[in-house]
Parts: C-alpha cells; structure tokens; sequence
C-alpha cells in the first residue's frame, strides 16, 4: 500500500506558523482580558451608581399622608396640600417624598394605616382629617404630626393649648364644629318659616356632643326647635333622611364629621330626593347638588398643612408652631337647586354669598 507524504516544510516555516498562532492566542487572551476588566469596572460603576442613588434615596424625607376618606374626591384638596409644601420649597418626587394612605371611609383601619407609616420611619405625618389626627395621635409616636381638623383640638384631646400645643405635634383647625351656630342663623335667614330643624350629626365622632349642645342653644336664642337625626354608616345616613317626613322639619343641618365628608354625593342627592332645604360644612356637597354651605376653606386649610410640614422638615419642631385657625371662610349657593326647591334668596342672604353655583 502506497503511503501518504506530507509536504516537506521548511524549519523557518513551520516557526513562522507557530509565532503567528502563538500571537492570534495572545491576542484573543489579552481581548478576554480587556472584556473581563471593562466588565468588572462597569459593574463597579453600576454598584456604586445604585448605592449612591439609593443613599440619595435614603436622605430624601418622606412625608406619609394619612387621611380617613377616599382619594377621589379629594383631589383638589390633596392639590392644595402640594402648593402649600411648594410654597414652603418641597415639590414631591423632587426633595421630598410621600407616602398615601387612605382608610376609605373605614376609621378602625386608621391605627394600623399609623403603624404602618411609623414602621417605614417617615420624617413626618400628615394626618389630613380629624379621626386621622386622633389615631396619629393615639400612637404615641415620636414623628412630628401635623393635623387639619374641623374641631376645636384642645377639647379633642389632640394638643395642650393653640398657642403652645406641646409634644411633638400641631396643625390647623377649621372651626367646623364652631359654625353650626352660624349654620342655623343662614338657614333661618333664608327660610324664615321653618321653625322645626333638623341636626344630623354621627353618634361616633368625638365632636357630636359640642356640635348638639351649641345647636341647641342656637336654636332656643331664634325660638327654633332642633330634632337629631343620628348615622354612623352609609345605611343609616339614608334610613335618617327617611325620617324627616315624620319630624316635620323644614330644613336640614349636616353635622361636621369625616362620614359625611366623604360622601357628598349620597347626601346631596338624599337632600334632593327627599325634598329638604339643607345647609352643609363644606363647598364639595354644594359642587354635588346640594343647596347651601358655610365653613372654612378646605383647600386653603389644607394648603396651611402643606407650609407647616415644610417648616417642620427645614427644621422647626411641631411643638413650638402655634395652631393655626382657618382664615378663609365661604358661603356657597347652588342656584339651580334654590330653584328646584322654590325658594326665593332674601337680599340679605344674596349680598353675602361668596360663590353662586349655577
């Protein structure tokens, strides 16, 4: 069998094939090299990158937001919580953070909606409703508190005095519970020949027992007689109204409280349906339908507690800011709902509305 030859290299040859191979390897080496240290330094890059971000993270404050309704209508409000902390230099998602928490109308969700805050160690709460306030409060926590309440909040237990509120806590108060005096006299002015009138107010709001006491003695001052109409849930908010043809009232008060807040609509239109002249806290149950209302300023309070929690975060402590009072107060008229109802405005009541809704 022939045998196979291979062709003769030459010695010279064969080392130039083997200096030129031995470089390709050196090459492809050093490139794998290259690639692991490029490698290794970008992600050195990128860990430092996450750990310099996260530390901004870190040292960014956190506001947590604690409110005892819904998020819904409480749109504009929550805007005027944000121009207040622009106003004081903060713009959230920029220098600040927040954190929201709603308990949807439930309040016995409230303390663990706190202890929740607390355990994410926000710089400070804002505890933007009056049963808000009170589980803020009720925690004992050591975060500063800031509160907006419609009651007087030395008798809620909330602070030690207005001006010196003490502790680690303040806020603004809308005097909600104070204009139910003021609220009668408007409705008086308005129907003058109602003399039966109806208070509904929430057995379960710390504030009930002051709001009947001082309608009350509104009511003896103009002659009027007063009969309560008590509801603590949704059901008997609508079971109440069903009752105003048996007491024979000629118009309606809704007592301050978070219940009622919180469901402007279905009040509104419970008013509507059943017929009833009725005068409210706050513009957002005018907005739905109904027919008067006199109060602070929710937006504007809110707007306060956005610049408190700005001082508060550049350094001032809670317990030397005074308790703000509500400074801007509105009469607001639905116009279209005077005159399904067939009341005529007296001049004296026409000349002091703030806002004519059409």
């Amino acid at each position: 069998m022939r045998a196979e030859t291979l062709p003769a290299c030459e010695p010279n040859q064969t080392l130039h094939h083997f200096d030129r191979d031995w470089k390709l390897v050196t090459l492809r080496f050093l490139g794998l090299a290259m690639k692991r240290r490029e490698f290794i330094i970008g992600s050195g890059v990128a860990v430092v990158s996450s750990l310099a971000a996260n530390a901004q993270q870190q040292t960014t404050p956190v506001i947590g937001f604690l409110n005892s309704a819904s998020p819904g209508p409480y749109r504009h409000l929550v805007a005027g919580f944000l121009q207040g902390l622009k106003e004081a230099g903060y713009v959230d998602g920029q220098n600040v953070l927040i954190e929201y928490r709603w308990a949807e109308g439930q309040h016995d969700r409230l303390p663990a909606l706190v202890a929740d805050l607390v355990a994410r160690r926000v710089n400070i709460i804002a505890a933007l409703s009056t049963p808000a306030a009170m589980a803020a409060e009720a925690s004992k926590t050591t975060i500063p508190i800031i509160f907006d309440t419609a009651g007087d909040p030395v008798t809620l237990g909330l602070v030690a005095s207005l001006n010196r509120p003490g502790r680690n806590i303040t806020g603004v108060s809308q005097l909600g519970s104070e204009l139910v005096a003021k609220r009668l006299g408007l409705m008086h002015d308005l129907i003058p020949q109602a003399t039966t009138i109806a208070l509904l107010v929430n057995p379960a709001d710390p504030r009930t027992g002051t709001q009947i006491t001082d309608m009350q003695e509104a009511a003896r001052a103009l002659g009027l007689q007063i009969n309560v109409l008590n509801a603590s849930t949704e059901a008997e908010i609508a079971s109440a109204f069903a009752k105003l043809a048996e007491l024979r009232a000629g118009a309606l008060i809704v007592g301050t409280g978070e219940l009622f807040n919180s469901r402007t609509e279905q009040v509104a239109q419970l008013a509507a349906r059943h017929r009833i002249p009725a005068i409210y806290q706050a513009r957002e149950f005018v907005a739905a339908g109904g027919l008067m209302s006199y109060g602070a300023s929710r937006v504007d309070a809110y707007r306060q507690v956005g610049i408190y929690v700005g001082r508060v975060l550049k350094g001032e402590k809670a317990a030397d800011l005074p308790v703000g009072r509500a400074t801007k107060f509105e009469l607001v008229m639905n116009a279209k709902t005077a005159k399904s109802l067939g009341l005529t405005v007296p001049p004296g009541v026409m000349g002091i509305i703030d806002e004519l809704i059409e």
